[in-house]
């Protein structure tokens, strides 16, 4: 039974005024605790940033890969091989169920990559997706996972793979427990109970979750980096960002995510709070399903396009806090291409191109609207709406659906929807992990390229891009993609939006992630 508003606000304050508590204001409720299995932020902050570790981790704050479980590494010559030293007593956690009997070692490393690339090994999740794992096509460069000993493990590859190690560094490659995995299996609750009764490595301990309401963590006492100044964790959510910068407001949260552009002046303005500020590493997007009718047609997304006017968009919905994007990469990262086109708005020529298409009477479809704010898209009922009407001037009739986000995620990646909103904030700084798990042709299986558009000299532009490591080399490859997605238009790019957070004056230590993490290891209250 979901709690009333009251009884949420009381349960919140008990914990935002107590001692060492910390409350985080979040945005959804994640879809699973299972950072292998989940591609969207809600859940990677609530698992993988808490929870979890990695053999390389991004140094806080920062895109620069550094020692995570694993302490150091070799990289062999031919780049085709990568050895692990492990780090030495670090602790699984426990719970009601479970209390490891060894330390993490290279077993538990072994697992979960194997268990993601062997569908047939016995520890793999039935029916799983392991979307990351797949799309960025690791099951046709991981040769083998080796264990040399028992703090030492060996990653062959087919082929050398220049993004590997900042890849390794991604949520989705977090260290899951063998024996743990084996425990479910024995005891009859089935893997299955990965995504709801998490045991990791990471900084805090899972306690407990209650859907639409709260996350509940506390203070991981062996934490191999020391235990966190913080005692206990608690991320409230509240999806409506009214409602949460009210609780900014009260000190009911220390940490709020996703303030409205309109709210940023009076923000900026609070006693006891301030905004932090950074270049998102984003980009929101309306993808096209190529795969249905008519928009297997680049005729009909190119008209679309040109009927969508990009400047009310920005100015209505993001303001001073997003700028205009034409490509699938933002300005910030290496490789962007200048030399693209941006969107040109010109309603007769979409008419005529519709037209051409054989739409001359234009036609009738859906765009799902996202029902979160995110990074990228602060509203995504109020895009839907502007772009409704713009559509309507060119006889193309848009109905527009929402779900619950767990289920507007799981339906995406199924391709049911004609056109949704999405966005990306990337994941390791490389093009590569926007433009391969975002438009590639083996991401329509695993479900990331909602386009569900496969180029073949787009894909192969981008698989060269992945397997050379010359950056120069590798810029021009991306930037060759880039026109050709420019000219294709599988998606109408939105904007590359400024990432802001709210935090408390209390709040000490906290630094805003460029990946969109929220990792309170280091932080720590007044």
């Amino acid at each position: 039974m979901k709690m009333t508003f009251v009884a949420l606000t009381l349960f919140v304050s008990s914990f935002a005024f107590a001692a060492q508590n910390f409350v985080f204001c979040m945005e959804g409720s994640p879809s699973s605790f299972n950072p292998q299995i989940v591609t969207d932020g809600v859940s990677m902050n609530s698992s993988a940033q808490t929870i979890f570790n990695r053999l390389v981790e991004f140094k806080y704050g920062s895109t620069e890969v550094g020692p995570g479980l694993a302490e150091s590494w070799t990289i062999a010559a031919d780049k085709k091989s990568f050895t692990f030293k492990l780090a030495k007593n670090v602790q699984f956690h426990s719970n009601a169920n479970f209390k490891p009997t060894r330390p993490f070692n290279a077993d538990d490393v072994v697992y979960t990559f194997k268990s993601q690339l062997d569908t047939k090994h016995p520890l793999s999740i039935p029916a799983a997706n392991y979307e990351y794992f797949n799309a960025m096509d690791l099951g046709q460069i991981i040769a083998d996972v080796v264990k040399v000993d028992d703090n030492t493990v060996t990653f062959k590859l087919k082929r050398p793979e220049a993004p590997f190690l900042a890849n390794l560094a991604m949520d989705f490659a977090s260290i899951l427990s063998k024996e743990y995995a084996e425990h479910l299996i024995k005891s009859g609750k089935g893997l299955k109970a990965l995504e709801t009764a998490p045991i990791g490595t990471g900084p805090f301990i899972f306690k407990s979750y209650q859907k639409d309401s709260a996350v509940r963590y506390t203070a991981n006492p062996q934490y191999f980096r020391g235990k966190p100044k913080i005692e206990n964790l608690v991320y409230v959510i509240v999806q409506d960002p009214t409602v949460r910068l009210q609780k900014m407001k009260s000190g009911e949260c220390h940490v709020m995510t996703q303030p409205q552009p309109q709210d940023l002046p009076q923000i900026a303005k609070l006693p006891n709070a301030k905004i932090v500020s950074i270049e998102g590493l984003n980009v929101a997007y309306v993808a096209f399903n190529a795969e249905k009718k008519p928009f297997t047609d680049a005729k009909v997304r190119q008209a679309l396009s040109m009927a969508m006017n990009q400047k009310s968009y920005l100015d209505l919905i993001y303001q001073s806090q997003g700028t205009a994007a034409k490509n699938p990469i933002p300005p910030s990262m290496w490789s962007y291409n200048n030399s693209t086109k941006s969107h040109t708005y010109d309603v007769a020529k979409a008419k005529q191109l519709l037209t051409e298409a054989g739409y001359a009477n234009g036609f009738e479809t859906e765009l799902w609207t996202m029902p979160v704010t995110r990074p990228y898209l602060p509203n995504g009922k109020k895009l839907g709406e502007l772009i409704q009407a713009d559509l309507a001037k060119i006889g193309v009739k848009v109905k527009l659906v929402t779900y619950d986000w767990p289920v507007y995620l799981e339906k995406s990646r199924k391709g049911e929807h004609q056109m949704i909103q999405m966005g990306w904030t990337g994941d390791n700084g490389d093009p590569d992990n926007f433009m391969n798990i975002l438009l590639s042709c083996s991401s329509i299986k695993t479900g990331s390229n909602l386009a569900r558009w496969c180029d073949k000299d787009f894909d192969a532009l981008i698989t060269k891009a992945k397997e050379d490591s010359n950056m120069a080399a590798r810029t021009g490859y991306y930037q060759k993609a880039q026109l050709i997605f420019n000219e294709k238009k599988p998606w109408y790019a939105v904007a590359h939006a400024k990432a802001n957070v709210v935090i408390s004056d209390k709040v000490v230590g906290y630094k805003i992630d460029p990946f969109g993490h929220e990792n309170f290891q280091s932080v720590d209250l007044k």
